[in-house]
């Protein structure tokens, strides 16, 4: 921290498997936040904190545009809210850094680099759907394992029957 200002980190990894070490490496920062969840909404209690505590001439680092937000909207509305209260905003992949001083320049490469992570994200999505289906059609893929057993699913049928019965009767 120089003159108190704070360099904060902002990193995120869609599932808790995935290794957040590479994000930010050989970066200096006085604090890092770290979401282990999907970027599909902004709705997420670290990049909330690291929102809540970027103050004036503070500067969020983050490792690429995906990291922060998956769509066009959400990339620009938090970059917006940031580089109007004086927070600088750095991607380290796409080597840009935006601040208050916003120009048509650096609006149009956020606008097309956004849309391009848009746009890949939704390709990973199409190519995950096709994957599924090719696989289904196989007789390979059986969707996702089933949180209850089979004696489990048993039990609760035959509850709902009986306060099924119970209520029929007393009508």
């Amino acid at each position: 921290m120089t003159d108190g200002k704070m360099t904060i980190g902002y990193i995120r990894v869609s599932s808790l498997d995935q290794n957040t070490a590479r994000q930010l490496e050989g970066i200096e920062t006085d604090r890092n936040y770290t979401d282990k969840v999907s970027g599909k909404s902004l709705d997420r209690p670290e990049l909330k904190r690291a929102m809540e505590t970027l103050r004036s001439g503070d500067k969020l680092v983050v490792h690429s545009m995906d990291r922060l937000a998956r769509n066009m909207d959400d990339l620009r509305k938090v970059v917006k809210e940031l580089t109007e209260r004086g927070v600088e905003v750095r991607f380290v992949k796409e080597s840009l850094t935006f601040t208050s001083k916003a120009d048509a320049m650096s609006n149009m490469m956020l606008s097309i680099l956004g849309a391009v992570a848009e746009f890949e994200r939704e390709l990973i999505k199409e190519r995950q759907r096709e994957g599924i289906a090719i696989a289904k059609t196989a007789g390979v893929y059986k969707g996702r394992k089933a949180s209850l057993t089979a004696a489990q699913v048993t039990e609760i049928r035959t509850r709902v029957d009986r306060k099924s019965t119970r209520l029929n009767s007393s009508h």
